[in-house]
């Protein structure tokens, strides 16, 4: 099959094919008495692979390590879980810190929106996002719900807002 014909069938662009060759995720494909590429039918699968990989957050060297697994004749499904698992944890610490500054950008917005740009001081870069000294917050009840980062960023919050 030639190359766009390949990366048609596997749902990718010739270009795409071309850097999955040069990145070793490929074996070089056989070329034709033109110097064409002639990529084997299988090849699409070991495309659809890679594609599926690199969709569930794998790295092209995370990649091209199960991949030398199987080309070696070896399940890889021993390799790949931990890699899995590594990725879940990096995913929900990344959530994590995503989660704290969406809630410092919602207090954020609360103060643009209760700041009048005339009341900025010659001192301040920008008051809505320089944090007040203690004096100018208003009091709100630390609950365990508040998150370190909500209670730095907000000054004013209504009750159950969030």
């Amino acid at each position: 099959m030639r190359i766009g014909e390949i990366a048609a069938t596997a749902g990718l662009t010739a270009n795409t094919v071309r850097f999955y060759e040069q990145a070793g995720l490929l074996p070089a494909p056989p070329r034709t008495a033109a110097r064409y590429r002639d990529y084997p039918p299988e090849t699409a699968s070991r495309l659809r692979f890679i594609r599926d990989a690199q969709a569930g957050g794998l790295t092209l060297a995370e990649i091209r390590g199960i991949l030398a697994i199987r080309d070696a004749g070896n399940p890889p499904c021993g390799h790949v879980v931990p890699l899995i698992h590594a990725h879940l944890d990096q995913i929900q610490r990344r959530i994590s810190e995503l989660t704290a500054a969406r809630a410092i950008l919602r207090g954020l917005a609360r103060r643009a929106a209760a700041t009048d740009p005339a009341d900025c001081t010659g001192t301040d870069i920008c008051s809505i996002l320089t944090r007040r000294p203690p004096a100018y917050q208003t009091a709100e009840p630390k609950t365990a719900g508040f998150r370190r980062a909500e209670r730095l960023a907000v000054t004013t919050r209504p009750r159950g807002a969030g």
